[in-house]
């Protein structure tokens, strides 16, 4: 057991050894979001980890509270004071439709899903401290943030009776041992035909580092080769045969949209850096050896060329632990998903819809889709209409279907008129379909009895809570 602390403790993985601490602060009365002042009492805090949070009850409250869990990661080595305020704002539909709100900051930026999960737990006990416990209390992530509240769900659904459902809206529910494997290959692609991420002058690397240690890249900087190579942000006749033809063997290959060809490569760099360089000890979580890459102009020197290598098991294992999920779900989880979202692909609802049902918790699923094309935000009817859904599965126990919900939208709608784009009928494909396997599938060693305890009793170290 010494041993395998031992070892957790120098990693330094997911929650990371350097939290900002701080004395517990608030709830202290805040200003309110533009569009809840006068309709709600906000509040401001910050807890015992150093996570800074905000809280809001409703003048007309129902009783109920909404815990909501942010997407990112945020990359900032501190908790982010204006954070949480911002995500009030953005869901103020919570609130306007009568629910308490309360979320967290979490204790510093970069990556670690038990972290958040457990900063997202001490915000929902803060609120109970506060006002009492709530009549229903749900829990609401999106994004990275729909991972997030996954793992709270399977944490901490089933204690006391903390949460009693579960509303995942475009979530990172294929977790991050495979969740981002494209974004892997296209770190790898992008340098095939770019050659400039690193430059040949520049210190050479591993690409699934991300980004070098101690490199002083920018966002600025990465967007100027992106655009060297692709001329991305250019309007296409602008652009060189040779950019173009990059362009396109790239997209075609990653199956990644050019609107967000940007952000994921950005992902691919610096929350790489940060899972490996800060999380994981320089340990590789990622692999594509056996990785077929298809549909470039030349497919066959692509695959001769590109940057191979595989996986370290126990990094794998650490960041499956952290992010992935069991099914082991005791309360009503909903989700709603864009149909094409184009940075969470789609097809993580395939994933997870997997997991439940190999849990044998497929009952506990319900599952809604939109044609919806944007990721970081939805309608608010829709958010609005399944907040409702939700709730009235979790006191009626009648289980929704997607027509239920869909048919239900419009009742929000004119409310919010900010329209009802739902379609019950879609079936989301397969991951595998969107994302090459890893051949030979997840091989990380699992873990013993043993040290899943020492993980459950590391506090504020790894990435474990």
């Amino acid at each position: 057991m010494a041993a395998v602390l031992a070892g957790f403790l120098t990693v330094g993985i997911l929650v990371g050894a350097s939290n900002a601490r701080g004395e517990a602060a608030g709830p202290a009365s805040a200003e309110c979001p533009a569009d809840l002042v006068g309709k709600a009492d906000c509040y401001r805090g910050r807890d015992s980890n150093g996570a800074y949070y905000a809280m809001a009850v409703p003048d007309d409250w129902n009783g109920s509270l909404v815990v909501h869990a942010h997407g990112g990661p945020d990359l900032g080595a501190e908790s982010d004071p204006a954070r949480s305020l911002g995500d009030l704002g953005r869901w103020s539909v919570m609130v306007k439709e009568g629910y308490a709100w309360a979320g967290s900051s979490y204790r510093r930026g970069g990556y670690g899903t038990r972290m958040a999960a457990a900063d997202t737990e001490s915000v929902r006990r803060l609120f109970v401290e506060e006002f009492g416990k709530p009549r229903r209390t749900y829990v609401h992530g999106q994004s990275w943030g729909g991972n997030v509240a996954a793992k709270v769900v399977e944490t901490y659904g089933g204690q006391d009776g903390a949460y009693d459902g579960a509303l995942l809206t475009n979530g990172v529910l294929g977790g991050g041992s495979r969740g981002y494997d494209y974004r892997l290959d296209l770190r790898v692609v992008y340098q095939y035909y770019c050659g400039n991420h690193p430059r040949p002058t520049e210190p050479q690397y591993p690409l699934w580092q991300g980004l070098r240690a101690g490199s002083t890249m920018t966002t600025n900087g990465l967007r100027g080769r992106l655009q060297e190579c692709t001329g991305y942000a250019s309007a296409p006749q602008e652009r060189t045969a040779l950019q173009q033809r990059n362009l396109d063997d790239i997209l075609a290959v990653t199956k990644i949209p050019e609107r967000t060809l940007e952000s994921h490569l950005r992902f691919a760099t610096f929350t790489f850096r940060d899972i490996v360089h800060e999380r994981l000890g320089g340990r590789n979580p990622f692999g594509n050896r056996g990785v077929r890459y298809s549909g470039s102009h030349d497919d066959e020197a692509l695959n001769a060329g590109v940057e191979r290598f595989a996986a370290n098991p126990e990094a794998v294992r650490d960041l499956s632990y952290d992010s992935d999920l069991t099914g082991q779900v005791s309360i009503p989880v909903l989700t709603l998903h864009a149909i094409d979202d184009p940075t969470v692909f789609v097809e993580h609802e395939a994933a997870y819809g997997a997991t439940l049902s190999g849990a044998g918790r497929a009952g506990q699923l319900v599952q809604t889709f939109t044609r919806e094309d944007e990721h970081s935000e939805l309608s608010d009817a829709e958010y609005a209409n399944s907040i409702a859904a939700l709730d009235e599965w979790v006191r009626t126990g009648e289980r929704p279907t997607a027509r239920s919900i869909a048919d239900s939208c419009p009742a929000f709608d004119r409310t919010y008129g900010t329209g009802c784009f739902y379609d019950p009928a879609f079936d989301p494909p397969p991951y595998a379909s969107r994302v090459e396997p890893r051949p030979g599938g997840l091989l990380w060693p699992a873990m013993t009895a043993a040290q899943e305890r020492a993980w459950s009793r590391i506090e504020g170290v790894g990435i474990a809570p």
